[in-house]
């Protein structure tokens, strides 16, 4: 298990960056741990080809909307981190989004927000942003919610276990949580899961981490929204999970529980490929 010590914000002019920035201030502090605020957004010009074609003061007007969005984002951030020192402001990638899974590279944890396709900022990445940072970094995420507030993260864990390597990579990265958590609990899926989570038990509890463990019966088909009712019946503030998808031409193909849990999560998601 590696110390949590450097996480990478993802920051845009959407409101959704302040909540991203409060709880990566929470985090830091919690964890002792240092935070870069990475701008990552596309360009007009990127969104707009055709709408600068032989027209000089057309490409001023979208350089001009690029320095209010940096702007409004960086302002966000400022107030939102409210003068910590543990975080620092980034200066924009010079290839935007596709830069941001190799910038991952040299962080513990990512903290991303939940796409929301009625934001008027939602179209300031790629569609596919999330998954792809998830499937090319392979670092771990922390993904938040873009409805309702969060006010903690982790002091109940609900942990979605399979015996996958996704899985097993996404328990390690939770483990900061999990042995600051008041309750943690355990569902698996599928026949034969009892040795499964007895074997994650046993591992727990070699770290100093008691859980409850539920064995959730046969597969359901919709997997995603099963655990999103669990997470909330145990009342859940964090849901630990593997991330599952690849690319196929040049489109990413997400496994169904993690393409339900993007769409409609309710609490916050650690995720890892």
């Amino acid at each position: 298990m590696q110390a949590l010590r450097s996480i990478l914000l993802h920051i845009d002019s959407s409101e959704h960056s302040a909540v991203r920035t409060a709880v990566a201030r929470q985090l830091a502090e919690d964890f002792d741990a240092e935070v870069i605020a990475q701008p990552c957004m596309l360009t007009s010009l990127t969104r707009y080809p055709y709408a600068v074609e032989g027209a000089a003061a057309a490409v001023e007007l979208l350089l001009a909307l690029d320095k209010e969005g940096l702007d409004r984002a960086h302002a966000t951030f400022v107030k939102a981190a409210a003068g910590s020192p543990r975080l620092h402001w980034a200066e924009p990638l010079a290839d935007g989004p596709w830069g941001f899974a190799q910038r991952a590279l040299y962080a513990d944890l990512l903290i991303l927000g939940q796409r929301h396709e009625d934001d008027p900022a939602d179209g300031e990445v790629p569609a596919d942003f999330l998954p792809s940072v998830l499937v090319q970094s392979g670092r771990p995420a922390l993904v938040l919610p873009y409805a309702g507030r969060v006010e903690t993260v982790g002091r109940t864990v609900l942990v979605a276990w399979k015996e996958t390597r996704e899985a097993a990579r996404a328990v390690s990265a939770a483990m900061p949580w999990l042995k600051r958590a008041a309750q943690v609990h355990v569902v698996a899926h599928g026949e034969g899961v009892d040795d499964a989570l007895r074997s994650l038990e046993r591992y727990l509890g070699a770290q100093k981490v008691h859980a409850t463990l539920h064995a959730g019966g046969a597969e359901e088909r919709d997997m995603g929204n099963a655990l999103l009712s669990r997470a909330a019946d145990l009342g859940a503030d964090l849901l630990v999970m593997g991330s599952y998808g690849h690319s196929r031409a040049r489109e990413w193909v997400l496994g169904g529980a993690t393409r339900t849990i993007l769409q409609t999560m309710t609490l916050p998601v650690l995720m890892a490929h």
